[in-house]
């Protein structure tokens, strides 16, 4: 009865919004035409101040030039970050922040953000950035108040901003191919249409074809705990091959004092997850996933009212998973499993002007999720989520403060193994910033937080291994830090940017899994607590060489995060699994004239693996790569047509970043990009 007033429900809002915005489309005028050269979501609240926490971003062409193939490895390049990659183009690739756990990081698509109910996770190996116009990356949360209350649930958010139609001149039509090659037997093409279809209104479609057979050699290495080799080889990987089609359309439209936009997304990709190399087995294949991802979603934004304006979305996701495990000799079980997701998302924000510097919101959004599987004694769960978001923002002078308050309200329904009793949560947030008036290139930041993460339905119901009665992990961040920034006019030193943050992160009932009776029979329980001492370093610097610009970026991040769950434990006190003390990357871009390269250094120090005493049977070889390319540009019948040549790990280093899954060693890639 529940899920019917529920779908009910969904259907009227859905249909409200459908009217709200059929209404607001008839009532412009028919003769209003832009000026601007693009068709772009425009932003009416104001920001005349910048952000009290600013992100790590990556845009544009940079994004083009740093050597990475999807969003995971981009991220790379960003402070207080670790990438759990496990080989290959089709591994899963997660990402963990300031070392909260990967369930605690928010990834949003063009500001809606994606979920998965199941496990937690979002594989960023599946998202190019081909299409995509910039990545951030915010701890804490985005410090605005204008946006849904969703935006204010994560320890640490990803924000994926897809390209938005430019048309220059008289232009009406884009169109972008692309080629890509590698020494991976990588077949990689795909193409972007952008169309004007009027001066309010644009549209896009992308497509993308990735095939790969995952074969590449490593160099395996492996010592007995008296430190005397066991074996060193040289081997190929065999299981990590993959076959993916990825499509995306948008619609992007401008009203009087607003803007909307649709979006529709797909992802097809079946492809072989690497197996472990384990006790000398480098051959045979590991399991198989086939995967379907699609989603729907949509944005209305608009200016009811000189100090009040209001933004709704909605989204439709459908997820299907099949993962299949039978030829393994490591497993004992025949694993042929399949999951299909459901998703419905509304949200409904507001923000009114108080004074012009003083602003309040209020933000409601409602989520449906449910799984089904082809499990035994399955639970089949399904979540109803309700999140409302109270936020203020003042500006005194040079001060700035933002405080939000955001209650979370969740309500499940099981055929079986229900929980006992619902959730119900309410998290504050603070952040202040202050700009010395002496040094005004200075801004001094701190922010406090307090969030949570609920159990997935895979800690609470998977068969055999759930765990009804699990608490939701919290999660307290403390950050102090400063930016400065400067322009300089000089022929040589052009800017300088620096960003230093100091953190204290504590996690409270942290989500474990333990065995249970044996090592194939696990049980999730709430059993840690985790605290984490860090400090980031950003450093980002626009230099004029003659007629040759440059331009470093530097990044380094300390972390020691100890395991405090129980003094009795043999590994209380020990840094906790693949965290390393010491890590950075730097990037070197030049350009002149129509040629550009690129160099970028990546370096993650000692590490123990998932065998939690720091002892020297456990401990993980700190890696490092390096990478270069050459980019060059031509002009041909007034079109443009760029080559790129990247070389990938140019000393051909073994590395693993999630143990017993090598990386490649050295690569090559050839993309040609022609635009139209």
């Amino acid at each position: 009865m529940a899920a019917k007033l529920i779908t009910s429900a969904i259907h009227k809002a859905v249909f409200t919004i459908l009217v709200i915005t059929s209404q607001l489309l008839y009532s412009q005028k028919k003769n209003d035409t832009l000026k601007e050269e693009s068709i772009k979501a425009i932003s009416l609240y104001k920001k005349n101040f910048k952000e009290i926490l600013p992100a790590q971003t990556l845009q544009g062409e940079q994004l083009e030039r740093l050597n990475s193939h999807s969003v995971a490895d981009a991220l790379r390049y960003f402070s207080g970050v670790q990438i759990k990659d496990y080989g290959g183009i089709g591994g899963l690739k997660t990402i963990n922040v300031r070392s909260l756990g990967s369930q605690h990081v928010g990834v949003f698509y063009d500001g809606i953000q994606l979920g998965n109910a199941q496990n937690g996770l979002v594989d960023l190996g599946r998202y190019s950035l081909d299409d995509l116009e910039e990545i951030s990356l915010y701890n804490g949360q985005k410090s605005e108040i204008f946006q849904p209350a969703k935006d204010f649930g994560s320890s640490g958010s990803i924000y994926l901003q897809p390209k938005t139609p430019v048309f220059k001149g008289t232009r009406k039509t884009n169109l972008v191919i692309r080629a890509k090659s590698a020494s991976i037997d990588l077949f990689n093409p795909s193409f972007r249409l952008e169309q004007k279809i009027s001066d309010r209104v644009a549209a896009s479609f992308s497509a993308e074809f990735m095939q790969s057979d995952g074969i590449y050699r490593f160099r395996y290495a492996k010592k007995y705990p008296d430190g005397q080799q066991a074996y060193d080889t040289i081997a190929k990987r065999q299981d990590s091959d993959i076959k993916a089609k990825r499509f995306e359309t948008s619609l992007n439209g401008t009203l009087n004092n607003g803007s909307w936009n649709i979006r529709g997304y797909g992802y097809i990709s079946d492809r072989g997850m690497p197996a472990p190399i384990v006790n000398g087995r480098f051959g045979g294949r590991g399991a198989r996933l086939s995967d379907e991802n699609y989603f729907v979603q949509a944005n209305l934004r608009k200016k009811l009212f000189p100090k009040f304006e209001t933004q709704l979305k909605a989204k439709f996701a459908y997820d299907y998973t099949h993962f299949m495990d039978t030829v393994r000799s490591q497993s004992i079980m025949y694993t042929d499993n399949v999951y299909i997701q459901r998703e419905v998302y509304l949200s409904s924000s507001n923000i009114y002007s108080i004074t012009p510097n003083w602003d309040v919101s209020l933000s409601g959004d409602f989520q449906y999720n449910n799984l089904d599987a082809n499990l035994d004694n399955f639970s089949y769960p399904t979540r109803y989520t309700t999140l409302v978001a109270l936020a203020t923002t003042y500006q005194w002078n040079r001060f700035k403060i933002l405080g939000s308050l955001l209650g979370t309200f969740t309500f499940e329904e099981v055929r079986k193994n229900k929980r006992p009793g619902d959730s119900r949560e309410w998290t504050p947030a603070v952040f202040m910033s202050y700009q010395p008036e002496i040094i005004p290139e200075l801004t001094l930041r701190a922010f406090y937080k307090r969030i949570f993460r609920l159990p997935t339905f895979n800690d609470l119901y998977y068969t055999n291994i759930g765990n009804t009665y699990l608490k939701p992990e919290f999660t307290n961040q403390y950050d102090v830090g400063f930016t400065y920034q400067k322009n300089y006019n000089n022929r040589f030193f052009k800017s300088f940017y620096a960003k230093v943050d100091g953190y204290y992160n504590k996690v409270q009932d942290k989500i474990v899994a333990a065995p249970n009776g044996s090592m194939f029979r696990w049980l999730m329980m709430n059993l840690g607590l985790v605290e984490i001492i860090g400090a980031d370093v950003n450093v980002q610097a626009e230099m004029q060489l003659g007629k040759v610009k440059l331009r470093p970026l530097l990044s380094y991040t300390y972390q020691s995060a100890r395991d405090m769950t129980d003094p009795e434990d043999t590994f209380y006190k020990n840094q906790i699994p693949y965290t390393p003390w010491h890590s950075g990357s730097f990037a070197l871009m030049a350009d002149y004239k129509d040629w550009s390269f690129n160099y970028s250094a990546m370096y993650v120090g000692k590490r123990y693996d998932v065998n939690q005493d720091n002892i020297q049977y456990n401990y993980v070889q700190p890696w490092y790569t390096h990478d270069l390319s050459v980019q060059k540009k031509f002009n041909w019948a007034n079109h443009q047509f760029k080559v790129s040549l990247e070389m990938n790990n140019i000393f051909n280093q073994y590395y693993d970043v999630v143990i017993n899954y090598p990386m490649p060693g050295r690569n090559f890639k050839l993309i040609l990009n022609f635009t139209l």
